[in-house]
């Protein structure tokens, strides 16, 4: 792999997450275990609050929609007869929740309770988010050379803003220029790169982006975007066209900008 040269109209920086930034294993090992092992205390500890009810709410609106697939929990309403009542309704709360996380569902419902207790999580020191070590020192230098640098993970803004917020190297939010999830559009789209584009006020090809996903790396080409494939432990392996086609780096030291070249 060794140097890669970043090509001269490029402005900004845009990164991934998982895998790129950050380890894949800390999400599988840390932040969703963290869910299934601390979703009952949590929800014990926060269930007269209004913001957990709107949660309750969404997931059993959601389980009220997924009440004909197989192994679906449904939720009952409260009638208030007490803590053993209390204590069935919140056990199928969590039953819901593993339910969900065993088939990898994406839904709003399950997304927006993981926030809030990811958020609780960071906030309280039990959580931090890891960051590879040449990230930061390498952000700094882009900086300084006058690059943008903006982050885009299928993970929502405020997951990414908590994660970098509470991160292993501190409160590191001001190395980056914006965030984008997938509210800008699928990051195995090409339109999504464009739309970036448009909102940093930039061409396609003024941007960088290093991924680990090669099929988020081919959306990004096809909007005339510039890419590398990043390397990390515990990433998914490369087939030989893709380790041929692509620039790979495994460090992001290895990009020389155009101003130090």
């Amino acid at each position: 792999m060794g140097v890669l040269p970043v090509p001269a109209e490029v402005r900004a920086i845009l990164l991934d997450i998982e895998g790129t930034t950050t380890p894949i294993a800390f999400v599988q090992e840390t932040l969703f275990p963290y869910i299934k092992n601390n979703v009952k205390e949590y929800l014990r500890a926060h269930w007269e609050e209004e913001e957990c009810q709107r949660d309750v709410g969404l997931l059993r609106k959601q389980a009220q929609e997924d009440s004909s697939l197989d192994g679906a929990v449904p939720i009952p309403l409260e009638s208030g007869s007490g803590e053993e009542e209390l204590e069935r309704v919140i056990q199928a709360v969590v039953d819901n929740v593993h339910w969900q996380m065993s088939l990898d569902r994406k839904t709003t419902a399950l997304k927006q309770l993981q926030g809030h207790m990811w958020r609780a999580a960071y906030a309280t020191g039990h959580v931090k988010g890891e960051i590879f070590e040449d990230v930061v020192p390498a952000i700094r230098k882009w900086r300084e050379a006058g690059m943008k640098v903006y982050i885009y993970s299928s993970g929502s803004i405020e997951a990414q803003k908590l994660l970098f917020g509470y991160s292993t190297e501190g409160d590191i939010l001001e190395l980056f220029d914006g965030h984008f999830d997938t509210k800008i559009g699928p990051k195995v789209e090409s339109e999504s790169y464009r739309r970036i584009a448009a909102s940093i006020g930039c061409a396609t090809n003024n941007i960088l982006f290093l991924t680990d996903v090669p099929r988020e790396a081919n959306a990004a080409e096809e909007a005339d975007t510039h890419v590398a494939v990043v390397i990390r432990p515990g990433n998914a392996g490369l087939t030989d066209d893709e380790k041929s086609y692509y620039s790979l780096i495994s460090s992001f030291t290895e990009l020389l900008l155009p101003s130090s070249a």
